[in-house]
């Protein structure tokens, strides 16, 4: 074997490209940064109206029953599964002139923003049935495939467009800066802005026409911001055709890497943390008795996590990492939650509001750095294995977050249709009242409380650094010992060292006597080397 093609079957660096230094270079201009972080106004315009709005518009202007659009919803979701996995798994193989990922983040939002006018459009001269199935078609595909398509490209651009981790992590507070920017907004103005345009289904349809256009705008400059890294920046050496991996070896990396399945969980609990917490307007409405106090728990909850996103690159650059600070915002998240709880049980409304600003707060350096997180996990399986899967990492992230906001949403339709909550009515029954109560402040409660158990669990951010420094120092004492020797080494599948070629130091095979040496000391994952 020569060392020019053992190089590229691992896909890795050679021995004289430091990977600690490689991920300190400085990839990305501000105007990038914002660039990038300005995409998530689009994704949000869809996701805040539908999490937010689209069951109380279901049940209180279309007529229909909450039970039976939660069931939808979760029917949709298992076409949206399927379609994670298949995108995730193109975005891998997609080569263009503009990338991997920009082309699917572009095209896929032009199919979003028609198909969020469709939803909040249902003719009103349809019976039940047609107006069930035309929210399930338009649902599932907005879900299922433009949403998918424009969701991972754009989640998967964090690792295509820097290799920096602190440039990561301050991609992911602008973000969700504008994320929570958006949410506000939305939260603050849809009520007044349906009241505005003349209440019902025409003020609905107006909103969700102007919201669609304004994130196609939006998603079109985030595109043209930026720029995909070429393969050969992002691995070192580019892999050739024939090393590509199927599916199913990319699954099988997937599953070995623990701290991807934590984080995936995390996202699924966060999803059905953010559903149940939107179920606002219903307890704004029937308990608190005016629904515009919508508007002033979005402030309270999103301008602490805009002012948390924004120290939050700061905090971490501090305190050297994202693992003591999101442990430490979670204890803080959910202290506040349980606040909430009782305040709520008190009907005291500006105690809710300051409990749930500390609450918000405790949880904005999380939500800045969870795609920075995933980028540590995919660096994680390269460094383990030689291997970089991406497209599928991120495309079954974009499964977490809609599988969980998808089943929070179905479940809280489930839940208010089984406790007698009919939207025709002025004032619930005492029973639907109840169950406002558990899925406003109970379910985002124990949500937190499970999200900060396994962030205890979840220092990948170490173990990379570990094998880093494990990969550089393999790779040097191989070109020594190719000096020395008088020869010269590379580093075979195993690990072993074989003669004819030049020294290439493999990060898959020189961690591959250390992944026993996990910090938890449980054992490292259980990725082999390519």
């Amino acid at each position: 074997m020569s060392s020019d093609s053992a190089g590229k079957k691992t896909g890795a660096p050679t021995a004289g490209i430091g990977l600690e230094a490689a991920s300190e270079r400085k990839y990305l201009k501000w105007y990038n940064k914002v660039g990038y972080g300005s995409g998530d106004v689009a994704g949000n315009v869809v996701y805040v109206l539908l999490s937010a709005f689209v069951m109380i518009y279901l049940t209180d202007t279309a007529g229909l029953d909450a039970g039976i659009v939660g069931t939808l919803m979760m029917l949709s979701r298992l076409f949206d599964g399927f379609s994670d996995i298949i995108f995730g798994a193109l975005l891998d193989r997609t080569n263009t002139r503009m990338g991997k990922a920009r082309p699917w983040m572009l095209w896929g939002f032009v199919g979003c923003a028609a198909m969020l006018i469709a939803i909040f459009a249902i003719p009103t001269s349809l019976g039940d049935t047609a107006k069930y199935a035309w929210f399930f078609i338009a649902y599932t595909l907005l879900n299922a495939v433009f949403y998918t398509a424009n969701n991972i490209a754009y989640s998967s651009l964090t690792a295509l467009i820097t290799r920096n981790g602190a440039e990561r992590v301050q991609m992911g507070s602008i973000r969700f800066m504008f994320a929570f920017g958006t949410n506000l907004l939305i939260q603050s103005i849809t009520v007044g802005g349906v009241a505005l345009f003349g209440g019902g289904a025409v003020g609905w349809r107006t909103m969700a026409i102007i919201y669609a256009l304004l994130g196609l705008g939006v998603n079109t400059l985030s595109v043209l911001s930026v720029k995909e890294l070429p393969p050969e920046e992002l691995e070192g050496e580019e892999e050739p055709q024939e090393d590509k991996l199927s599916v199913g070896e990319s699954a099988k990396m997937l599953v070995s890497n623990k701290y991807y399945l934590i984080i995936l969980i995390v996202f699924l609990l966060t999803q059905i943390f953010t559903a149940m917490l939107n179920m606002g307007i219903y307890f704004m409405k029937y308990i608190l008795g005016d629904p515009s106090l919508l508007g002033t728990f979005a402030w309270a909850i999103n301008v602490p996590l805009i002012v948390g996103l924004m120290i939050t690159p700061l905090v971490v650059s501090r305190f050297g990492g994202m693992f003591r600070i999101n442990v430490v915002g979670y204890v803080i998240a959910t202290l506040g939650r349980l606040g909430v709880l009782v305040a709520a049980y008190m009907h005291n409304v500006p105690l809710m509001l300051i409990l749930s600003a500390v609450a918000a707060l405790g949880m904005s350096s999380l939500q800045g750095t969870l795609n920075a997180l995933i980028a540590e996990a995919s660096e994680n399986t390269w460094l383990r294995t030689g291997k970089r899967i991406d497209g599928l990492m991120f495309s079954c992230t974009s499964l977490g977050v809609k599988v969980g906001g998808g089943l929070g949403t179905a479940v809280s339709g489930w839940l208010l249709s089984a406790s007698g909550y009919n939207g025709q009515l002025s004032v619930q029954p005492g029973s639907a009242i109840q169950m406002i109560y558990v899925m406003y402040v109970w379910f985002p409660l124990i949500a937190n409380a499970l999200i900060l158990f396994l962030l205890t669990r979840l220092d990948v951010e170490k173990v990379n650094t570990r094998l880093k420094e494990e990969a550089d120092a393999r790779a040097e004492a191989e070109v020594g010992a190719g000096v020395t020797g008088g020869g010269s080494v590379v580093l075979g599948e195993a690990g072993g060292a074989v003669g004819g070629g030049d020294a290439v130091g493999s990060p898959g095979a020189a961690v591959a006597d250390v992944e026993t040496a996990d910090d938890d000391g449980e054992g490292g994952d259980s990725g082999s080397a390519e």
